[in-house]
């Protein structure tokens, strides 16, 4: 009986332990475990700044409105940048344009931390920043996101390196916005913005350590025009990929915007401080982080093509909840759904769009993904901001709410044939 116990004792160890093999299994890669540690470290400051220029802004205008300026200028400049910076991922060294990216990010955030702790600081400085910032946003995401296959010595650990991405994307967004917090409270919002351009030093770093073979860049007899269309015929040939930047584009103008309303939220609905505004923006990671490491144990195509209507309704239903909420607890337990299902959205979209997309156009695949994401967002904040201002706060999530649970029905409606269409290319 006791070397019956013992075995069942150790078989379940195994288990443990290849369970958390196969849940990180991406991190066998050298060049993307040392990608990783330096996402850690930056992206904790970019949650850090994230948060303080939010409560800066609201702090020195007490502006809804721009608000929803500020965040319209952190993301438009992208949508005339992100099909450029598709094409030079497929053409250049994705590695090198990614360190000249995080550098002028860390450029930008030692400018910002020097404007404010000089008290020097305007709200025109910081949309001026911000807008800098969209362009940096527009060339990185499709740059990154393009790279995540070159680190991975097995290409099949593709859909899992993506999920720990957005592990550490939203681990960061849970401890990021309460550091903010504390930080805003006791040395203000300029120390929070020189922390965030020394955090740039590690992925820099990172990404100078990284050895990856380099190929030739690929032919490219087509011009920019052409080129760009290439990928956009490509992808509008491709049913299940249309669909899902369909899907993406929706939920980023109408339901994404609901972030520039948290420090009104906080401030005005809830009473509290920034460290009210902190906990609910660490409740959304929570959540976030909760559905990247679920998708880490990794999911067929075919699920994830069937998740994704499951967490826009989710996420639909919780905005819904959280706009009628007057309790901090009632409010964090909504944000924390509501971040669950924003992340099974847009990670299961990104490991879908690099699963199906041909390797020589995965750039400028990864470039409409960027203008599905960004290039709604800002367009969706300039609305709620002025929706904000003139019908309120509850009503402005509702509204973002209804839209996002139709866009929900409409992919539930067209999924057999999106499956069908699935079928035939893999068939192809």
């Amino acid at each position: 009986m006791l070397v019956s116990g013992l075995l069942a004792y150790f078989s379940r160890e195994s288990q443990v332990l290849a369970s958390f093999q196969h849940t990180f299994r991406a991190l066998r890669s050298r060049n993307y475990r040392l990608f990783i540690s330096g996402q850690v470290v930056s992206l904790a400051g970019t949650w850090i700044q994230q948060v303080a220029i939010s409560w800066l802004v609201y702090r020195l205008t007490h502006s809804v409105w721009l608000l929803g300026v500020v965040a319209f200028l952190n993301q438009a400049p992208g949508i005339l940048i992100a099909p450029m910076a598709g094409l030079m991922a497929d053409r250049y060294d994705r590695r090198r344009l990614l360190m000249g990216t995080q550098s002028l990010a860390m450029i930008q955030a030692l400018i910002l931390a020097i404007l404010t702790l000089s008290g020097w600081i305007q709200p025109w400085h910081i949309m001026l920043l911000a807008a800098f910032t969209g362009v940096i946003t527009g060339l990185d995401i499709p740059i990154r996101q393009s790279l995540v296959l070159d680190l991975l010595d097995k290409p099949e650990d593709l859909s899992n390196a993506i999920s720990l991405n957005s592990s550490v994307f939203n681990g960061s967004r849970l401890i990021g916005p309460a550091l903010a917090g504390l930080l805003i409270s006791r040395v203000g919002e300029g120390v929070c913005f020189l922390l965030n351009a020394v955090s740039f030093c590690a992925v820099i770093a990172a990404l100078g350590a990284i050895h990856i073979r380099r190929e030739k860049p690929s032919e490219a007899p087509l011009g920019y025009w052409q080129s760009l269309k290439e990928g956009i015929d490509y992808v509008y040939q491709h049913p299940p990929m249309k669909a899902i930047l369909g899907l993406v584009a929706l939920t980023s103008l109408v339901g994404l915007p609901y972030s520039v309303l948290i420090p009104v939220y906080a401030k005005d609905i809830l009473l509290g401080n920034v460290q009210t505004l902190g906990w609910l923006m660490g409740a959304v990671g929570a959540g976030a982080f909760t559905g990247a490491m679920y998708l880490a144990s990794h999911k067929a195509v075919e699920e994830l093509l069937k998740l994704l209507p499951f967490a826009v309704l989710g996420f639909g239903l919780m905005l819904l909840l959280f706009s009628g909420v007057s309790s901090l607890w009632l409010a964090l337990g909504c944000l924390y759904l509501l971040g669950l299902g924003m992340m099974l959205l847009f990670a299961s979209s990104n490991i879908l769009l690099q699963t199906l997309a041909d390797p020589k156009k995965r750039g400028r695949v990864m470039s409409l993904y960027t203008l599905a994401y960004i290039g709604m967002y800002p367009i969706g904040s300039l609305c709620v901001g002025w929706m904000g201002t003139h019908w309120g706060v509850p009503r402005t999530l509702q509204l973002g709410g209804l839209l996002t649970l139709i866009g929900a029905a409409c992919y539930f409606w067209a999924y057999p044939h999106i499956v069908r269409a699935h079928q035939r290319l893999k068939e192809a």
